[in-house]
C-alpha cells in the first residue's frame, strides 16, 4: 500500500501540473485498492514484478515517455522501457531495493533514482555509491523525504468538522496497512484496542483504518471511527491532532512533516530501526506493538505537556521536504518541451 499511495499521490500532482498528461497504472488485481484506482489501470494476476511479459507488452503498445518503478521491477522491464525511448524512474524504499538500483547494470538504465525516505533515515550515499555515480555520471539521485498532500485551510476545517474533532483536542490513531506485514496480522486490532481505551478514558480519539475493524463494536461518545481516507484528508487530521499514534512507515514521517507529536509503533521489521532514528532525534516517542503499551505511552505524553510540545517543536524544526514537489520538479525535465 505504501508504494501505491506514494505513486498515486505523485500521479495526481502530475495531472495537476500537466492536465493533458496521460497516466496509467499496472496493479495486481488482488490488491485491495486496485478496483478504486482513480487512473486508467491494467490489472495483473499479481505484482507487476512477477508479470514481465504483460508489463513489457504494455510498454511496447503504449510507448510512455516516463516509466516509474516504485520499489519493484525487473531488469527486462527496465531494458524494454529504455529501448523504446522511455525515461526510467526507480523509487527505492528499502535497503535491498536501494542496493539493486546501485548495481552498475541498473544505473545504466535508470535516469532518476528517488530514495523514499529522508537522508537522516535512509542514510547518506556511501563511498561506493558515490564512486559508482562518479564513474557512470548517472542516474540523478534525490531524497523524497515525505509524501504529504497538504490541504488548504478551508478543506482542513471541513475535514475536522465532518469528523467532529476540534483542532488540538483529539488523538489521531493511524495503523496503516499493518495486516499486510508478516508477523503483524493483528496490528490493526492492537491500534484499535488502544484507541477505544483512550476514548473510554475521556480522550476524543479518531481512528483511521479499515472499516470492518473500526465497526466491530461501538466505541462510545469520544470514539470517531473514520474508516479509510484520502491522503489529503488524513493530512488535515494529522495537522490538527494533539497527538498522533502511527506505524513506523510513511505515517510517522507525515506526522513529523506536519509538526505533530507522535507515538510510533513498529508493524514491520524495517520500521523498528526507522523509529529508533526518530526517537534519537527527539521527534517521536516509541511504543511496542500492543494495545497496553500504546495506550500507556500516549497517556504519558498527554499528561506531560512540556514533553509533548517539545516533540512537536522538534518535529516541525526538521523541515522535511515535500517529496511530491521534488518528484514533479524532476519529472518536468522529461515532460516539458525544451
Amino acid at each position: 500500500m505504501g508504494e501505491y499511495a506514494r505513486s498515486s499521490a505523485i500521479a495526481r500532482a502530475v495531472k495537476k501540473r500537466w492536465p493533458s498528461a496521460a497516466v496509467h497504472f499496472m496493479l495486481s488485481r488482488a490488491a485491495p485498492y486496485a478496483a478504486q484506482a482513480p487512473f486508467p489501470t491494467t490489472l495483473l494476476a499479481s505484482s507487476a514484478t512477477f508479470n514481465s511479459a504483460a508489463v513489457i507488452d504494455f510498454i511496447r503498445s503504449w510507448r510512455p515517455h516516463v516509466v516509474v518503478f516504485d520499489n519493484a521491477g525487473r531488469t527486462a522491464q527496465l531494458r524494454a522501457a529504455q529501448r523504446l525511448g522511455a525515461h526510467i524512474v526507480y523509487i527505492s524504499a528499502r535497503r535491498r531495493q536501494r542496493a539493486r538500483a546501485f548495481r552498475l547494470r541498473w544505473m545504466a538504465l535508470i535516469d532518476e533514482h528517488w530514495i523514499a525516505y529522508p537522508r537522516f533515515i535512509a542514510g547518506d550515499l556511501s563511498l561506493l555509491e558515490r564512486l559508482k555515480l562518479k564513474l557512470l555520471r548517472r542516474p540523478a539521485v534525490r531524497y523524497l523525504d515525505v509524501i504529504f498532500s497538504r490541504p488548504d485551510a478551508a478543506r482542513r476545517a471541513q475535514v475536522l468538522s465532518q469528523a467532529h474533532c476540534e483542532p488540538g483536542h483529539y488523538v489521531l490513531v493511524v495503523p496503516g496497512g499493518g495486516t499486510g506485514h508478516p508477523g503483524a496480522g493483528a496490528a490493526v486490532d492492537e491500534f484499535l484496542a488502544a484507541a477505544r481505551n483512550l476514548a473510554a478514558g475521556g480522550v476524543v480519539t479518531a481512528f483511521v483504518g479499515p472499516e470492518n475493524s473500526s465497526r466491530a463494536a461501538p466505541g462510545g461518545p469520544n470514539f470517531r471511527a473514520l474508516g479509510t481516507l484520502p491522503q489529503a484528508d488524513l493530512a488535515a487530521l494529522m495537522c490538527g491532532a494533539r497527538l498522533i499514534i502511527a506505524n513506523g512507515g510513511s505515517t510517522l514521517l507525515q506526522s513529523i512533516a506536519c509538526g505533530s507529536a507522535c507515538v510510533a509503533v513498529p508493524i514491520a521489521r524495517d520500521q523498528a530501526a526507522r523509529i529508533r532514528g526518530c526517537v534519537a532525534r527527539g521527534v517521536a516517542a516509541a511504543a511496542e506493538l500492543g494495545a497496553a503499551d500504546i495506550e500507556s505511552k500516549a497517556i504519558a505524553l498527554l499528561g506531560d505537556e512540556p514533553a509533548r510540545a517539545a516533540l512537536a517543536r522538534r518535529a516541525s524544526a526538521m523541515a522535511l521536504a515535500d517529496g511530491i514537489e521534488v518528484a514533479v520538479q524532476a519529472l518536468g525535465r522529461f515532460i516539458e518541451p525544451r
